[in-house]
């Protein structure tokens, strides 16, 4: 039987796989196939923008320094509530995306940023805390959902040598939505700033619903992305299996747990001791720029062929290290020492999912090592957050920050040198023929 003119068929070892259908041209532009994982690979442009206009803005919001009042109190104690449920969500979202599928499980995280939004805008007319409170509790449970979607596929979408490359990306459209140019002069924000982030949180839960499910979508090297099973109530003991048959895990949880506890540092001590309004924009303007420049300067480092993975892992892990180690408190936008922030604040997300992502081409593996990862972050960010309302001085944070990064960078070592090797494919990750017959019924 002829292949159809819209597919290719190419050798691959042990198989034949089916490419995908080409992309469209429009003004002369050629556009990726809406089924690769260049076009509805999550990591960079669909769940990329659903992140970019939802926790983008809660970043930018965040950024302002006390969600932008005056008092940072209110904001402390909501992200306690926020990370408090975000750390026991993050354990089991994944029953959650087993039954919705990513589309829902994105759209209603979305909903809760616009929650949280909607939540300080009530109280710059009302100054109702309790509500904040709800919204922060709500959003935690929301954004679970919407991390575990976007951690899973991001990981698990990309060819193994394209990981790094696609996730720097995912990061550089997600950073973009915390980039604020808005420079108000002093005070609390105004309603309007509320209201424009509440519509665009609720235009990124709306976007989630043009995503394609995994196992509809179709790789550049022809093989088709296993649909991604995560466990169901009864299973959960996986969690538990996971950590017996893998436990190198172990190692890397101090990593996990430090990798959000130095933005309350940078949000509510530095930025809000420094500045007024206005500077908080300003720097909170650049901390992001750098992310988004860095995260891809760093992905395509992490991609780079011409140097083997495990040396790419150890070279990525000394730039951090000299990073964290680099740090000290500082009032200078212009020196040197400004600028190690900005360096370790773009890089560590990059490095820890293409950590995770290099162990792994397993994808309910690969579901199990997110869910650990946002679980244990989000557990962190509740203590600090909590350290935080609870006015614990600046150089307690800023100390507990660095000691937390350096012990989590010392003891993911054995893991690095280890567990990291130039490959993970297995036989496993080829196309069998039956799947064949069933992406080829799919495409026509």
């Amino acid at each position: 039987m002829d292949t159809p003119p819209a597919q290719e068929v190419a050798e691959a070892p042990h198989e034949d796989v089916l490419y995908q259908r080409k992309g469209i041209k429009i003004l002369g532009v050629q556009l990726p196939p809406w089924r690769s994982p260049l076009a509805q690979g999550s990591f960079m442009i669909l769940t990329g923008f659903v992140c970019f206009l939802c926790p983008g803005m809660f970043n930018a919001l965040s950024g302002l320094g006390a969600g932008g009042q005056v008092d940072s109190t209110v904001q402390s104690n909501a992200n306690v509530a926020l990370y408090t449920t975000f750390a026991f969500v993050g354990f089991t979202a994944g029953t959650v995306l087993n039954y919705f599928g990513a589309q829902a499980t994105l759209a209603f995280g979305g909903l809760g940023y616009a929650m949280y939004s909607a939540s300080f805008l009530c109280y710059n007319h009302t100054k109702n805390e309790g509500f904040v409170l709800f919204a922060g509790a709500f959003l935690g449970v929301c954004a679970g959902l919407l991390w575990c979607a976007q951690g899973t596929v991001m990981m698990s979408y990309p060819t193994e040598n394209e990981k790094g490359r696609y996730i720097g990306l995912f990061w550089a459209i997600f950073n973009m939505g915390a980039t604020n140019w808005d420079t108000p002069n002093h005070g609390s924000v105004k309603d309007g700033t509320y209201v424009g982030f509440l519509v665009l949180m609720l235009c990124g839960a709306v976007l989630a619903f043009f995503l394609v499910p995994p196992e509809k979508i179709i790789r550049k090297d022809g093989t088709r992305v296993q649909r991604i099973r995560h466990p169901s109530m009864t299973q959960i003991c996986g969690l538990w299996e996971t950590i017996k048959t893998d436990t190198y895990i172990l190692l890397l949880f101090p990593f996990f747990w430090a990798s959000n506890w130095f933005y309350t540092y940078q949000q509510n001590c530095y930025q809000l001791f420094y500045f007024n309004l206005r500077g908080r924009t300003f720097t909170n303007l650049w901390y992001w720029l750098a992310q988004i420049f860095g995260a891809l300067i760093f992905g395509f480092f992490l991609d780079n062929q011409r140097i083997g993975r495990r040396k790419r892992a150890i070279y990525g892990w000394v730039i951090l290290f000299v990073a964290i180690n680099s740090i000290c408190p500082t009032n200078n936008l212009t020196g040197k020492d400004f600028t190690w922030y900005l360096i370790l604040y773009m890089m560590w997300q990059t490095y820890a999912y293409w950590m995770m992502g290099a162990l792994s081409n397993e994808p309910r593996k690969l579901a199990y090592f997110a869910g650990f990862y946002k679980g244990i972050q989000s557990a962190g960010a509740a203590v600090v957050w909590r350290l935080d309302a609870a006015k614990y001085s600046y150089a307690s944070l800023f100390g507990s920050s660095w000691g937390l990064c350096g012990a989590g960078m010392i003891l993911a070592i054995p893991v690095i040198w280890r567990r990291i090797k130039d490959t993970e494919i297995t036989e496993e990750d080829f196309v069998t023929p039956a799947e064949k017959d069933i992406v080829m019924s799919e495409v026509k």
